[in-house]
């Protein structure tokens, strides 16, 4: 596994909540970030049908048109009754003509769920999958899950996404109850970053 060496990285998004996110967490390590947005890029197709397919796409193309490495995420939550859906299309189930609207997405999943007459409990699990990229072509991977189910109503305003109807396993608040400094340590792109951090930082 190839170590993080330099001293600045650019997180392959337009996402400033991502980007904060992500900063902080490197914050430890002295290195600057970032990101592909500050350089004037635009976001590259995601064609894959994989979260490591699309997470590699944007890191290596950031990667590319910088000269620095970098960092993106793909992430989204996968449905089993519903073959694993939206899965890499999370945030395609959310777009409307007036940008992403969540709530319309997660009426959606429910409605198909009801229609299929799923059995309770309706398992479905929320993944990330970090791409380290650097301008060589080199990349490290890391994947992180977090299972639980889908439950209905929709509870809570935390959190954003899918979190208000995604109870994880073990636990009686749903991702969107959740205080936010709980969710964070077990959540799904934490889990990738530990192992992101141990694999290229630590």
């Amino acid at each position: 596994m190839r170590r993080f060496d330099g001293d600045k990285l650019i997180i392959a998004s337009h996402n400033a909540g991502k980007i904060r996110e992500i900063g902080a967490l490197l914050e430890p390590f002295g290195i600057e970030v970032t990101s592909s947005a500050d350089y004037g890029l635009t976001e590259p197709d995601e064609t894959e049908e994989t979260f490591v397919g699309n997470a590699r796409i944007k890191a290596h193309y950031t990667a590319r048109e910088t000269g620095l490495p970098a960092l993106s995420d793909d992430s989204g939550i996968e449905v089993d009754a519903l073959g694993g859906k939206p899965g890499v299309h999370t945030a395609d189930w959310a777009e409307t003509g007036n940008g992403r609207d969540f709530p319309i997405a997660m009426t959606k999943v429910w409605e198909l769920l009801e229609e299929k007459d799923a059995p309770a409990p309706r398992t479905a699990r929320f993944c990330a999958t970090l791409c380290l990229a650097w301008p060589d072509g080199h990349d490290e991977i890391f994947e992180g899950k977090v299972d639980g189910q889908v439950v209905w109503p929709m509870r809570g305003t935390n959190g954003f996404g899918f979190d208000p109807v995604f109870l994880p396993d073990g636990e009686t608040e749903t991702f969107g109850e959740m205080d936010p400094a709980k969710k964070a340590p077990m959540s799904h792109r934490a889990v990738a970053f530990r192992k992101l951090v141990a694999g290229c930082f630590a």
